[in-house]
């Protein structure tokens, strides 16, 4: 067969379609706007993670959840787009139009600038909603609004707390890779909690992956500042006709958790850093304590029991003592209704003038009550109805609304009675957890005494008016209003009627 001419050969290189790239279509370019945006708005957020004083576990969703989402999507396109152009080339449908410029075309140029600018509008967008992202994540709100609707009661407690500058993720994560992990492992299960209503009414405490208090607390509370003894007053007014008003003025002996700064002894004797405290609790709330374990600072072993537990302890988990299991409401503190009303009568906003108010005041607000919107229309039907046509009511009656929309949730099942405080001993035992003269030693002498009250605090005066100025050196003995009763104060106070 005869070959053919150099001419011949030529021609046919002229007709020989040209075997463009696969990726050049819309699609996969369309992808790779897509997955730079979002590498980019990845390297940004784990620059501000990097960058922030606290690890955020939200922010750690966006990074390494969401972000690689679009990442692996954009991905998706470059690759599909091309797996769709081979198929068309298979086919023989070489005359599908590809991605093709000519800059030398005016309507070509335009379609670029515009593809460009799309591109980099795109681009500096996601940069910007990364940002605002992180923020709105480092917020208290997204913690108690946008996912955790769940968490209205604590979102509310904590907008009225001591903490409310604090952002959640400062108590409840922390610094540090390992916490940041846990709490995202944590947070898995408890979307899938709120997803599927498989969350518990009232949300139990203590919360039991909480990392310990001398990692989070610590970090602002310094434990070896030297606080001393603070004067604090305490007002009530008693549930009789007249509310008669009644006042106790104590020194607090705080001291400080160093030896070296301040005298031994007082509150924060507990933390001082020769010592350590042990303890068995047998209730989930640790709310019974029947084991104490205490290594003082030369080494000294001594273990109390109460007379009943006589079990074997390698059974238990032994925590050591920290500032959680006193100040185990630091920031999420449900008033109880007697105290709440004290407080709304100092203040004025509820009449100390209207007889029996106090008392009608707290009955009705430990009410059961299905909704907030039936709580607030039943406390202003039963107190207009005690007390028809008194100018005073109005006020008092918003007053007392107010108190409930602050410290009851129905729909949680959550107030005071759900999460005991341990701060001081009113309403819950609080010190006398141990401080029950009940916890023995071994040689049965040595025991946790509940008479030694003025370790911790001094009464410097109690009653009301010119008795509150009648000073008595070396304190003075409690006087308890309603006669003498050798019980724990918590025994008849429950916060209630």
């Amino acid at each position: 067969m005869p070959g053919k001419s150099a001419e011949e050969n030529g021609r046919e290189k002229e007709v020989q379609p040209v075997a463009h790239s696969l990726f050049r279509n819309w699609l996969s370019l369309g992808g790779v706007v897509l997955s730079s945006g979002a590498l980019f708005s990845f390297g940004l957020l784990c620059m501000l993670d990097e960058m922030a004083r606290l690890s955020n576990p939200y922010i750690g969703i966006l990074t390494y959840c969401v972000a690689p989402v679009f990442l692996i999507g954009g991905l998706g396109l470059v690759f599909g787009g091309a797996w769709l152009e081979r198929r068309k080339r298979r086919r023989g449908n070489m005359a599908v139009p590809r991605l093709q410029m000519d800059l030398e075309n005016p309507r070509d140029r335009r379609l670029l600038a515009a593809f460009v600018a799309g591109a980099l509008l795109f681009i500096m967008l996601s940069a910007v909603g990364s940002y605002h992202a992180f923020n709105v994540t480092e917020s208290v709100q997204f913690c108690g609004e946008t996912c955790h609707t769940v968490m209205k009661p604590e979102l509310t407690l904590h907008d009225l707390g001591p903490h409310a500058r604090v952002a959640c993720v400062e108590c409840h994560v922390g610094p540090g890779a390992s916490w940041f992990v846990r709490s995202k492992i944590s947070g898995s299960y408890q979307l899938y909690a709120v997803a599927f209503h498989k969350y518990p009414t009232p949300i139990p405490t203590p919360i039991k992956n909480l990392r310990p208090a001398r990692e989070t607390c610590e970090q602002c509370h310094w434990p070896k500042a030297f606080v001393g003894n603070l004067d604090r007053t305490f007002n009530y007014f008693q549930g009789d006709a007249s509310n008669t008003p009644y006042s106790i003025r104590l020194l607090l002996k705080v001291g400080a958790g160093d030896p070296g700064s301040s005298p031994q002894g007082g509150i924060h004797w507990h933390i001082l850093s020769g010592n350590t405290v042990e303890y068995i609790a047998t209730d989930e709330a640790r709310q019974v304590i029947p084991w104490v374990r205490l290594t003082d600072a030369q080494g000294v072993v001594t273990v109390f029991r109460s007379p009943r537990f006589t079990n074997d302890i390698s059974k238990y988990t032994i925590r050591k003592m920290d500032c959680i299991d006193c100040h185990n409401r630091p920031s999420h503190r449900y008033v109880a209704p007697d105290f709440a009303v004290n407080a709304a009568m100092e203040q004025g906003t509820i009449n100390p003038g209207i007889p029996w108010i106090k008392t009608n005041a707290v009955w009705v607000l430990t009410r059961k009550y299905d909704s907030d919107e039936a709580a607030r229309d039943g406390i202003a039907t039963s107190l207009s109805e005690s007390y028809p046509n008194d100018p005073r009511m109005p006020a008092a009656i918003q007053a007392v609304q107010k108190i409930y929309s602050e410290n009851f949730f129905p729909e949680m099942k959550a107030d005071w009675r759900a999460y005991p405080d341990n701060i001081g001993h009113m309403i819950w035992p609080g010190c006398f957890r141990c401080h029950d003269g009940l916890h023995k030693a071994g040689d049965g002498r040595r025991v946790i005494k509940a008479d030694d009250c003025n370790n911790c605090h001094t009464i410097l005066a109690q009653g009301s008016g010119s008795q509150l100025l009648q000073m008595t050196p070396g304190g003075q003995s409690f006087i308890h209003t309603g006669g003498d009763y050798d019980l724990g104060c918590s025994e008849c106070h429950t916060g209630g009627p």
